[in-house]
């Protein structure tokens, strides 16, 4: 009898190598990462609970050596779950995809299945972290998305707050474009309750960019902003331009939504988000372990992939995961930016 050999097996393509290859690719769609804004936590369990009390942080009284301590008190706000999503992706590697084919073509890579599987899981996790990034900036804005477009959670429902945002009214010569900015550092100021911060920062889209650094009462601090990049020179949308204490940068991240026909920005036209920097618990982006009998009860990885072949036997299936919940506990650190002209 012909023994039927799975040649993906011999290249050591296991859950364990597999998922440890999608992680360390490169992330192609990081900025809210580089920002260092959400924090990442791994976690063993599929829903995450979280007591809402405003993280307030209370002073400790002195007293005399030797003397009882002061008891650390629980919050006693009211607990929300949170399920976190999962996001399956397979892909397929059929015979034709590497039979007769050569080693040399796929650059350096001496193993062709080898060079075929890498070359997937690239792909793949580009779009894994396209959906991660979308969903991170809408978490940021307070509404949790899903890759279809779909509200998963609304954060100012779920924690039973309004939503704080200020019109720049930047079509109008007048405005006082610092005392609005000094509004918004207000806004967050107010609501930090117990949480730290370094600085505010700004994500916008390009025609609010337009609009601020154009209007009168700011293109002169623009034209002569101290920065290493010259604002006579350079373009300061991605480096950022900062202006009465928040620092302003363009984002014009854009996805094509999951039934592939529609395309959305992660910034609505005309708005932008300001946020506080160096916060300690306010965004996190939980993972949880893959649905898989091997990963059950384990530390979650922003990532999984594994493979195995099609039940006809005509395909190797690739098949990824993440599993992200990014949790935005205090939606009011986040102030929604608009121009009303």
């Amino acid at each position: 009898m012909t023994v039927i050999i799975n040649p993906f097996d011999a290249g050591g393509f296991t859950l364990a190598e597999m998922t440890e290859a999608i992680n360390i690719l490169p992330n192609r769609y990081s900025r809210i990462t580089d920002l260092g804004l959400f924090r990442s936590e791994p976690i063993t369990q599929t829903v995450v609970l979280v007591e809402y009390a405003n993280g307030t942080i209370n002073l400790l009284p002195a007293t005399n050596r030797g003397g009882p301590a002061a008891v650390a008190k629980r919050d006693t706000g009211a607990v929300r779950g949170f399920a976190v999503p999962h996001i399956p992706y397979d892909d397929y590697i059929l015979p034709g995809d590497f039979q007769g084919v050569r080693a040399q073509i796929y650059g350096e890579q001496s193993d062709p299945l080898a060079g075929i599987m890498n070359k997937r899981l690239i792909k793949m996790k580009a779009k894994h972290d396209l959906t991660r990034e979308y969903m991170q900036i809408n978490a940021l804005r307070g509404i949790l998305k899903s890759g279809s477009g779909a509200t998963v959670y609304n954060f100012f429902t779920e924690f039973g707050v309004a939503q704080l945002d200020v019109d720049f009214v930047l079509g109008t010569a007048g405005t006082d474009v610092a005392a609005k900015c000094r509004q918004v550092l207000d806004y967050i100021e107010d609501n930090l309750n117990g949480e730290v911060m370094t600085e505010v920062r700004a994500l916008v889209d390009r025609t609010f960019w337009g609009k601020l650094i154009g209007h009168a009462k700011v293109a002169d601090a623009y034209k002569y902003f101290a920065s290493a990049p010259n604002p006579l020179r350079d373009d300061l949308r991605r480096t950022g331009f900062e202006f009465a204490g928040i620092t302003f940068e363009v984002y014009n991240g854009n996805a094509t939504l999951s039934d592939g026909a529609t395309s959305e920005p992660f910034l609505p036209a005309g708005e932008g988000v300001a946020f506080p920097i160096g916060t300690l618990d306010t965004f996190t982006t939980y993972d949880a372990p893959a649905n898989l009998i091997e990963t059950v009860n384990t530390e979650g990885l922003p990532f999984y992939a594994r493979q195995y072949i099609r039940e006809s036997g005509d395909a190797v299936v690739v098949h990824t995961e993440s599993n992200p919940l990014p949790l935005n506990k205090r939606p009011r650190l986040t102030i929604r930016l608009r121009s009303s002209n």
